[in-house]
């Protein structure tokens, strides 16, 4: 059986520098292969149309898979559930990310706290914007939409990512899911109704007061499982984020003709967000689980297999989108399954795109002539995730 060493060249969490060729080779002999991943064997899926059939029927291919995956550090999420129960705690949380609930004062929120880091080293005429910007942007944002005071950013998203790559470290994850607990209890805490004035940082209204309030059949969420809303929500509304932001700016200042429209005409950002998307998905997988036998490109899948569908092939089968490889945001299609699909699909996906075009929009702003620093290596790595390593900068500075 093969391993994602034999194919990939690493493990999950590995900075593999490009999948690509690993996965076209795989849609063109052995679209479904079955894989010895690192917590157990499951089904490899690369094409484009078995993907889609695959997350498109909850039935047949249930999230069940994410309880013996992602879910043994996050606790029970939406992410594992099915049918009614998935939409009813879905539901809980979705108001808040709904387009119309993302307008208002939070985009003027989110451009401050942009601008606000920007300023940090806007006087420098460089930088590392992944170390200095990208990698803790998102997350300040979400902290802000929960409710979730945090004091230091950067300690709190390396919790975030060794808690979402348990899967070659599970100690250091199960650690990271404790920690990020003993952060979060004083503040449920204090926003549990009867239990003490809400802090100045934890006001009515936000999503924190939500999930500490909020009854599922008659019953108000117990504190575990608003841990694992919090623990769900936190790194993946930030982690995702950042990886997008990274991977634009990259495509961007790697193809200057591009980058060119975009400052020409700033409307072009959310063809280029959404290009960037298809071309390096931030989440390269996502899995499910049989619920009967089936068959699937070809070969027979027993009742409880688990299946991991590989967002990132899909959104370079050249069946799909011509001339895959090369970033392109004048694309006419943009059905690339970045975000998922069906009952799935990415909560976060509209405060993502924000997100990204008020950043891009307020670095082209405030950073002229905006360019890679030369003889500085640069690049997309990674196979689970996958956004630049580092962006060393240079700019004009004022």
């Amino acid at each position: 059986m093969l391993t994602l060493q034999d194919i990939f060249g690493g493990h999950f969490m590995a900075e593999v520098a490009d999948p690509y060729a690993a996965y076209a080779r795989l849609r063109r002999e052995t679209p479904v292969v079955l894989v010895d991943l690192p917590l157990q064997p499951g089904y490899l899926v690369t094409r484009y149309d078995d993907v889609i059939r695959v997350l498109k029927d909850a039935a047949l291919y249930s999230s069940r898979a994410n309880a013996k995956g992602i879910g043994l550090v996050m606790g029970k999420t939406i992410l594992e559930m099915d049918g009614h129960e998935h939409t009813r705690h879905r539901n809980i949380v979705s108001m808040a990310f709904v387009p119309r609930a993302l307008q208002g004062t939070l985009p003027g929120v989110i451009a401050e706290i942009a601008h606000t880091m920007i300023e940090r080293f806007a006087g420098d005429g460089r930088a590392d914007l992944v170390s200095q910007f990208t990698r803790t942007f998102p997350l300040r944002v979400i902290a802000h939409i929960i409710g979730v005071p945090i004091a230091d950013y950067d300690a709190f998203k390396r919790w975030s990512l060794e808690l979402i790559g348990f899967a070659d470290d599970p100690a250091k994850g199960f650690a990271a899911a404790a920690t990020l607990v003993d952060y979060l209890r004083p503040i449920v805490e204090r926003a549990r109704p009867g239990r003490g004035a809400p802090t100045e940082a934890v006001l009515p209204g936000d999503l924190l007061s939500t999930l500490t309030h909020a009854e599922v059949d008659g019953h108000r969420l117990s504190d575990e499982e608003v841990y694992s809303f919090l623990r769900l929500l936190l790194p993946a509304g930030s982690d995702t984020t950042y990886r997008l932001i990274g991977s634009t700016l990259f495509a961007l200042l790697t193809h200057p003709d591009q980058l060119d429209a975009v400052r020409a005409d700033r409307s072009q950002l959310d063809r280029a967000v959404d290009e960037a998307l298809r071309w390096e998905a931030p989440v390269q997988f996502a899995a499910r689980e049989t619920t009967a036998e089936t068959t699937l490109g070809g070969v027979t899948l027993p009742e409880g297999a688990q299946v991991l569908t590989a967002l990132g092939a899909a959104n370079r089968d050249p069946s799909r989108f011509p001339d895959p490889d090369r970033f392109d945001m004048h694309r006419q299609s943009s059905d690339h399954v970045a975000f998922g699909f069906g009952r799935h699909f990415c909560l976060g996906s509209h405060l993502a795109r924000i997100e990204a075009t008020t950043a891009l929009n307020a670095l082209f702003n405030r950073l002229p002539n905006l360019r890679l620093a030369p003889a500085h290596e640069t690049r997309i790595v990674g196979l689970a995730f996958r956004s630049p390593n580092r962006l060393p900068v240079v700019f004009d500075a004022k």
